[in-house]
């Protein structure tokens, strides 16, 4: 061993630094190589956007309903009179089809209770808002009683004339080929009147 590998006290000599700032050069390049490579993964701008939507609610009267896009599919907002709220919540988990709320601001076991469906991200329930996925869950059309003048069903929410599914005020299948209630997208309100889906 010369002495220019190590000295006789074990400390590091010039060939060891040599050794580790070379090491260190070849595995910030490699870094420099990969990153491109791993960020042109991400999503771009155009579904980043789509990822989340606010909707501004000021506009929707009471008993009216609107229904916007968000990740393409329709998303139907219902701004509930106090006589549909009260017909929602008199309704029996024993009489439901589908006794699950399917919302993806629970855990996904809650009852389909009118209060579980309405209860955003925050666990706050907003009983006049009723916001759901509007895609029949029979083959994916979508249900009409969103616009004023539409066949709103049987039970007074919505109907798929594809092939005959009728769903109650709270998005709860109640007659038909469908074998679950609509789904209630991911939401929170931002302010009273201002909700993001998303």
């Amino acid at each position: 061993m010369t002495t220019s590998d190590m000295s006789d006290d074990g400390e590091p000599t010039r060939r060891d630094f040599i050794h580790i700032f070379g090491a260190a050069t070849a595995a910030a390049g490699a870094g420099a190589v990969l990153w491109p490579l791993v960020h042109q993964m991400n999503p771009d701008a155009s579904v980043l956007a789509l990822s989340t939507k606010e909707v501004d609610l000021s506009s929707v009267p009471v008993g009216q309903a609107i229904k916007v896009m968000w990740q393409g599919k329709p998303v139907f907002i219902r701004h509930r009179t106090p006589a549909e709220i009260e017909e929602a919540k008199s309704v029996a988990i024993s009489q439901l089809k589908d006794p699950v709320a399917r919302n993806a601001n629970l855990s996904g076991t809650e009852e389909a209770t009118d209060t579980n469906i309405v209860t955003g991200s925050t666990g706050e329930a907003h009983e006049p808002w009723l916001i759901l996925v509007g895609v029949c869950t029979h083959l994916g059309c979508i249900p009409l009683g969103t616009t004023s003048g539409e066949n709103r069903g049987d039970y007074n929410g919505w109907f798929c004339p594809c092939h005959g599914s009728h769903y109650d005020l709270a998005g709860r299948i109640r007659k038909g080929p469908a074998p679950e209630n609509l789904l209630v997208p991911p939401y929170a309100f931002v302010t009273d009147t201002v909700v993001k889906i998303g």
